[in-house]
């Protein structure tokens, strides 16, 4: 019997998947439990439409990462903070501080984990620093920390 699986099922398949298994198994146990429905046509019609949809929303998701991108290429966010001599600094520039200031300043909520900032920054001065906005989307802000 051939089967839509409605939930993931250890060793037999994931959600969305369409596969053949044996007629007992369809329906004492997937059936039954709602792991799966029975791929009629009109049941593969609608997974094809939710396909799409998902497909649809996943492109959606895409170009708004490319808008925030060139959004914050033309921003710079400042950052206060008290130095020594040779303009290093006392503490250091975290990614929890550029979030929080890109918040306060420009009103864009940026969730600190996707600021790639490898470490710190510990000087004075502009730093680039790599945003990860979505899987294929990578934009930068430009961070400039001056002394207090």
């Amino acid at each position: 019997m051939k089967v839509i699986f409605t939930e993931d099922v250890k060793g037999k398949g994931k959600k969305g998947e369409v596969k053949n298994v044996s007629d007992g198994y369809a329906r004492n146990y997937l059936l039954k439990n709602n792991l799966a429905v029975e791929a009629t046509g009109g049941n593969m019609k609608a997974l094809q439409a939710q396909k799409n949809k998902e497909q649809q929303l996943e492109q959606e998701e895409v170009n708004e990462a490319k808008k925030l991108k060139e959004k914050l290429a033309n921003l710079e966010v400042t950052l206060k903070a008290k130095s020594g001599e040779g303009g290093r600094l006392f503490g250091s520039i975290t990614s929890k501080q550029i979030a929080e200031e890109l918040k306060k300043a420009h009103k864009i909520k940026m969730d600190k984990r996707k600021i790639e900032l490898d470490q710190p920054i510990r000087a004075l001065g502009y730093t680039n620093v790599p945003v990860k906005l979505h899987q294929e989307v990578t934009g930068t802000i430009k961070v400039h920390v001056v002394e207090e």
